[in-house]
This record gives structure tokens, sequence and C-alpha cells, in this order.
């Protein structure tokens, strides 16, 4: 019982964190509207199931990119005041590799989905 009670507490602290990240960041935000248009999207050109395994895939990436994007903003705004110079440097290279992951997932999104855009025109 007591395994139950800490899980749900557990479940209960992950859900307030992802609330949170959707309420404060506009970045998340657009991520999680463009995950449930792409799905809407796939579902409507009737994907491979790998191809749905893989786009499920690369959202759910960027958006915990952004989540850590996000952890790491806030733990640096508060040791700002004693590493001004390598706070700003550290939120710089993370949302860099955030931008990176977004891209890639961008490339392989459009590879999966441009044939089956493609044969809708045909």
């Amino acid at each position: 019982m007591k395994y139950l009670k800490e899980l749900r507490q557990s479940l209960k602290n992950a859900r307030q964190g992802l609330v949170h990240v959707f309420k404060t960041q506009s970045n998340f935000r657009f991520q999680v509207y463009a995950t449930v248009v792409l799905l809407v999207l796939s579902f409507f050109l009737s994907l491979k199931a790998w191809e749905y395994i893989v786009i499920i895939l690369l959202a759910v990436w960027v958006m915990v990119m952004e989540i850590i994007n996000t952890v790491i903003e806030k733990f640096n705004d508060l040791l700002k005041p004693r590493f001004n110079h390598y706070s700003g440097l550290v939120k710089d290279i993370m949302a860099g590799a955030v931008l990176l992951t977004g891209l890639g997932a961008a490339v392989v999104g459009l590879i999966i989905l441009l044939p089956h855009l493609v044969a809708l025109t045909k």
C-alpha cells in the first residue's frame, strides 16, 4: 500500500511539473499543439506503424528537450548573481540543443510525411 501511495504522489508531482511547463513556456505549448496536429495528420495519411512510432518518439524527444532546457534555465536563474556570464552561456547552449533537436525532428518528419502528402495529390 505504501508503494501505491508513493507512486500516486510521484505521478501527481509529475503532472504538476508538466502543467507548470505548459502554462509558463510558450515553446512547449507550441510543441504540444504541433504534436497534436501531426498526430491528426498522420491518422488521415494512414501511416505505417513504424512511421507513427518514429513521429511520436521525435515529438516526445523535442518536448523532453524543452523541459530539460526549462529546468536548466530555472536552475541558472538561481545562480545568476554568482555566475552571470556562464549562466547566460549555458542557456544559449541549451537553447541551441533544443533548436537542433527540433530541426532534426522536422527533417525526419518531412521525410516520413512528404511521400504520403504527395500521394494524395496524384
